[in-house]
């Protein structure tokens, strides 16, 4: 795989060029020239990523596990992620790749607010840039600190180690920049965002699915504030996302289920601009593609039958099937069945939620980039970060109502014992497991939530484990686990698997209070000044 070249500021900040091959040692004097609102517009599509976080975050959950040493195409970046160890290795999707894309898109946002504010912003087309500008600044600040820093905590978000909050252009050569806290850096966003959701307009895109249209900035300020602890604001954002019609932004999983079993046939249609429940689509330098993909590339880290047996698909609070040694029978509770791979060395469980595409930059010698298209936000996330906001204000009706949203648009009625949760099934489906242990994994984990409390037994925790269950399964592959794991304080262990439902070893364990749970800053970024993570 081909890397893309980067320009490192003071602080390895990576500013995107237009060319593999072009470097810079000075400030662009060019963005006096962003002078016209089409040129703005122009300036915005690189205010977004072009590298995902997705793979980091994923491959640090639960959501996957080691099949060992022998397994084929053992990549050493996954492997070190997955270990939660000191990442030495570098690809398209290493920490300091992610840096630097999410830094480079915010230098372009401020840029544009820059360019919008020496015009004036008095047009509407102008303010609608500023919109957007301000929802990327935000954005792009959100995923740097649920990525690198503890989840926010109220009780210690004001000494917990931030990242640098980027609100103007860089105008100096050697600038300095401090961490700040978790609390400051959660402040400016939420005030980037309460001044760019009131702007944002769908009018002016072609394509407002590349872009921070209406229903994506809504979807983005309900996951922040339920990540802030703000449950109100959650439902207020979220609902403004949904609309008055929740069922008509969820996804149309009867045309899927209709469609040829084929990952190049319906992985283009799960990420496509028209489905009505992706609000914003992004592509991405990535493998994430052959990670999640039937291809043995990357085959010891993965998501395979015994995970999806013990907790993630088949021990469902909709019921069903029973885990049974070689069966794959959780595969048949949902419309559009996983896509199970099974051989020698080799178990993967997926959906096509991560479109595989490589692009060429030189046809002959094949080489090129590895590319991903996914789904950044959707009605899905919309509903359910609705929903678990519901729960922490014990509003259970009104959790309810939108947990069956989604299971009765998902799941396959004819192979689920009920499509339709209740406040009984819920409570029975929790007090009827025990809690994972190393021994006798479930879904079923002991919660250490740092934005509420409640104990063991109550019916809020009943809630918040069936929300988090689903959300496990609409997220799987997309990362998200990860943040949950943090808000929750679930802790997790490493296992080394051999054949299909064994465990050979396990070898370590991510604490509630464990430093690794934000990941460590870029070698090149620490070199440069800023205070590690603490180990």
């Amino acid at each position: 795989m081909k890397m893309k070249n980067i320009l490192l500021s003071a602080l390895a900040l990576t500013f995107a060029l237009t060319s593999c091959n072009e470097w810079l040692d000075v400030m662009p004097d060019n963005r006096a020239e962003v002078d016209t609102a089409e040129k703005v517009e122009k300036l915005l599509v690189s205010a977004y990523p072009e590298n995902a976080y997705i793979m980091m975050a994923e491959v640090s959950s639960d959501n996957v596990d080691d099949f060992g040493e022998d397994s084929p195409y053992v990549n050493r970046l996954y492997t070190q992620i997955y270990q939660w160890d000191e990442v030495t290795e570098t690809d398209n999707e290493d920490p300091k790749q992610v840096w630097s894309a999410l830094y480079g898109a915010i230098t372009n946002a401020n840029q544009a607010l820059a360019a919008i504010e020496e015009m004036g912003a008095d047009t509407p087309e102008l303010q609608a840039s500023k919109g957007e500008a301000l929802l990327c600044r935000a954005y792009h600040h959100f995923m740097l600190a649920s990525i690198f820093c503890k989840a926010y905590n109220p009780a210690t978000a004001a000494t917990d180690l931030g990242i640098p909050y980027m609100d103007a252009p860089e105008t100096e050569l050697n600038p300095k920049y401090e961490r700040g806290t978790v609390a400051e850096v959660f402040e400016k966003i939420e005030k980037d965002l309460k001044e760019g959701l009131p702007l944002v307009n769908d009018a002016g895109y072609s394509v407002p699915k590349y872009h921070f249209n209406q229903k994506a900035a809504y979807t983005f300020a309900s996951r922040f504030y339920l990540n802030y602890g703000k449950w109100d604001e959650c439902i207020e954002w979220a609902s403004k996302a949904l609309g008055t019609a929740p069922k008509e932004v969820l996804r149309d999983y009867e045309t899927l289920k209709s469609l040829p079993k084929d990952l190049a046939v319906v992985g283009p249609q799960y990420n496509s601009t028209n489905a009505k429940n992706n609000f914003l689509i992004q592509t991405a330098y990535s493998a994430l593609g052959l990670l999640f993909g039937p291809y043995y590339y990357e085959s010891r880290i993965t998501g395979g039958n015994m995970l999806m047996q013990t907790e993630l698909l088949n021990l469902a609070p909709w019921g069903g099937f029973a885990p049974a040694t070689g069966s794959y029978t959780y595969g048949n509770m949902y419309k559009l069945t996983p896509y199970v791979y099974v051989a020698t060395g080799f178990d993967k469980t997926i959906w096509p939620r991560l479109n595989y595409l490589f692009e060429y930059t030189d046809p002959v010698a094949g080489i090129g980039y590895y590319r991903t298209i996914y789904a950044a936000f959707t009605g899905e996330e919309a509903l359910l970060n609705r929903a678990e906001a519901y729960i922490m204000k014990e509003m259970y009706e009104e959790a309810l109502a939108d947990m069956n949203l989604w299971t009765n648009n998902t799941l396959n009625a004819a192979r689920c014992e009920r499509t339709t949760l209740t406040d009984e099934s819920i409570k029975e489906w929790v007090n009827g497991m025990e809690y994972y242990t190393d021994d006798a994994p479930t879904p079923k984990k002991a919660l250490n939530p740092i934005l509420t409390s409640f104990e063991q037994g109550s019916d809020m925790e009943a809630y918040v484990h069936a929300i988090l269950y689903i959300r496990r399964v609409e997220f799987y592959m997309m990362g998200m686990r990860w943040f949950d794991v943090k808000r929750y304080g679930i802790e997790i262990t490493r296992r080394k698997l051999g054949t299909t439902l064994e465990v050979l070893e396990t070898y370590d364990r991510l604490t509630k209070d464990d430093e690794r749970r934000a990941i460590q800053l870029p070698k090149d970024v620490i070199t440069a000044g800023l205070t590690p993570n603490p180990r």
